[in-house]
């Protein structure tokens, strides 16, 4: 699963408009336009029409997450005393599935609780276990990859969650 179809599940899934999009975006740091945002989202089976369609890469979904978080839940400004510790980032293509759990459970204010009930209606049993894994520090010793299947399923649970 690449990043632009990442995002158009999470667009459907969450029945976002274009305009949301492009603002989401500008909340996440990156200036996109609405017609940019339709050619991001554009699905092409050819490869003569690829060309029409804008690559997602790994910077611009982690901006789009980050303003996504930005857009649910409002600017967090850091308490006094506070340092600011860096969020999680997607570094190269094995994480971004995590990062995606992560960063949406956060945007939602979901409870793993939420986040199992997700997958039970995508059809998937998830231990509190293994989603842990998957929504721990990647380097620490019970970190577990996220692979497309439970990403996509995932993305799936939501759009029947939110969209009925």
């Amino acid at each position: 699963m690449d990043n632009n179809d990442i995002l158009i599940r999470l667009r459907y899934a969450l029945e976002i408009k274009n305009s949301e999009m492009a603002e989401i975006f500008k909340l996440g740091g990156i200036e996109v336009s609405v017609p940019e945002v339709v050619k991001i989202l554009k699905k092409t089976d050819d490869e003569e029409e690829n060309d029409s369609q804008i690559k997602l890469t790994n910077s611009m979904l982690n901006s789009f997450l980050n303003g996504f978080i930005i857009y649910k839940r409002g600017k967090q400004e850091p308490k006094p005393g506070q340092n600011n510790t860096p969020e999680p980032s997607i570094e190269n293509n094995t994480n971004v599935n995590n990062i995606l759990l992560k960063k949406t459970k956060i945007a939602l204010s979901l409870t793993t609780e939420d986040m199992i009930d997700v997958f039970k209606k995508a059809g998937l049993n998830v231990s509190k276990g293994e989603l842990g894994a998957f929504l721990r520090k990647e380097g620490h010793k019970n970190y577990k990859v996220c692979l497309d299947n439970f990403a996509r399923n995932f993305l799936k649970g939501l759009a029947i969650k939110y969209r009925g």
